[in-house]
């Protein structure tokens, strides 16, 4: 079964504009704060407040080597997320075909059906 607390705090953190602009960033390699703060009218503390939030959820993890601290996305958080999305397609394409065959069996003319 999923954490539903940990979706949600995927969710939450995704949902500012500066974290999903980081988490896209990120996506695309890892980067150091400063290279992460560069575009934003922000202060470097600011960026690492961003970047706990996305840390403490699972969808970014970081590491100090020497002065630099570089980050990158946590495969696993957006497993979890993945995971959550597949269970909700599921669902939903499980019901359509429960549609489309009721549909099917409404266009059937009287002839054309068998009795069991």
């Amino acid at each position: 079964m999923l954490d539903h607390s940990t979706i949600d705090d995927c969710f939450r953190a995704l949902a500012e504009p500066t974290r999903r602009a980081i988490f896209e960033r990120l996506s695309r390699g890892p980067a150091s704060v400063s290279d992460l703060a560069r575009p934003f009218d922000m202060t470097l503390t600011a960026i690492g407040q961003h970047l706990q939030v996305l840390e403490g959820c699972g969808l970014v993890r970081s590491e100090k080597i020497g002065r630099v601290r570089t980050c990158r996305v946590d495969a696993a958080g957006l497993d979890t997320l993945a995971g959550w999305v597949a269970e909700r397609r599921s669902l939903i394409e499980r019901g359509l075909d429960r549609l489309g065959r009721m549909l099917a069996e409404e266009d059937l003319s009287p002839d054309d059906q068998t009795t069991h």
